[in-house]
């Protein structure tokens, strides 16, 4: 059964005892809260063996790794080629189904397997951008599911049917609601802040990482998919997919997350540099609700956003 630690930390109802468990091993307080979630998430429901991502994602998790070896957890290391190239993905691929004892055979068996999921989230994402009947929040949560398919793809693909279904029933959102991105991993405050969003009249039309977890780009082969899979490399080839959408989706403005105490924050500043159209960054870490700062610097971003549309063209200016 697959499980994604991070979905069962965040789906937590008491994701602040889950970091005080790994802050009571000897966390440092400047550690991303995620990382600690992790660790407290493994110790209180006994999941094992763990995989551990040590390239290509968060840099802590080679650390963490060792932690829970320490503690007797069976870790799985698996790392993602330099280059997204199929050969290297595929040569990455072949020694992790060796350590799981299978085989890219059977993987790709399994990925056919996938693909009325897979093609199920596609849709919603489409429901969202182009017909506006899917909220971005429920954009988030379902297309962050692949990652796991919430433990069980046969009933994440009925319900994920259920919900398109039932789409078809409501009325679109109004055309002249302000068309959001959002970019970066998602926050812990997830909830909190697509629907505080919505209560400006605003919506988020387009979730880079989450949509990348659905794997948009399948290709032919389980290395191709992999290959396409924007997240784990350059920040360049998550840019060539963002700036595509961005377009694609008419979007208004971006907000870019950056977890506090992670490496990836730094991009922020290729982003604002590549981005020619407003961009808003958040920074967070162990918050469960929007912070207030947050909430102002939303709202004072999409009163900008406003009377930018309002705006010619060559007055618009390009950052905030």
């Amino acid at each position: 059964m697959p499980v994604d630690l991070n979905n069962v930390f965040l789906r937590s109802h008491n994701t602040e005892e889950l970091v005080r468990v790994a802050e009571r091993d000897g966390f440092p307080q400047n550690c991303c809260a995620w990382i600690k979630g992790i660790y407290g998430v493994c110790l209180t429901q006994s999941i094992n063996p763990v995989m551990c991502v040590t390239t290509g994602d968060c840099s802590n998790t080679v650390m963490l790794m060792e932690v829970l070896r320490l503690k007797g957890f069976d870790v799985i290391p698996f790392a993602y080629p330099e280059r997204p190239t199929p050969r290297g993905v595929r040569r990455c691929l072949k020694s992790l189904a060796e350590n799981l004892g299978t085989t890219l055979e059977s993987a790709e068996e399994a990925r056919k397997g996938l693909m009325q999921c897979r093609s199920l989230a596609d849709r919603l994402d489409e429901l969202t951008w182009k017909q506006g009947l899917i909220s971005g929040w429920e954009n988030h949560l379902w297309l962050v599911s692949t990652s796991d398919f919430n433990t069980d793809a046969h009933q994440y693909e009925r319900n994920l049917r259920e919900v398109i279904d039932e789409s078809q029933r409501r009325k679109p959102y109004h055309g002249d609601m302000l068309r959001l991105a959002y970019i970066g991993v998602p926050p812990l405050f997830a909830e909190d802040l697509y629907r505080y969003v919505e209560q400006q009249e605003a919506r988020v039309v387009f979730n880079e990482v989450q949509r990348q977890f659905a794997m948009p780009n399948r290709g032919k082969s389980l290395p191709e998919q992999y290959a396409e899979y924007t997240y784990p490399y350059s920040i360049f080839d998550r840019l060539q997919d963002i700036q595509a959408q961005l377009d694609l989706r008419q979007v208004d403005g971006v907000i870019h997350y950056v977890q506090t105490f992670c490496h990836r924050g730094i991009g922020d500043i290729i982003f604002r540099h590549a981005i020619h159209i407003p961009l808003l960054t958040l920074e967070g870490n162990a918050d469960y609700i929007l912070p207030q700062r947050s909430r102002t610097k939303i709202e004072a971003f999409l009163d900008m956003l406003r009377r930018r549309k309002r705006l010619p063209n060559q007055q618009r200016g390009r950052k905030v």
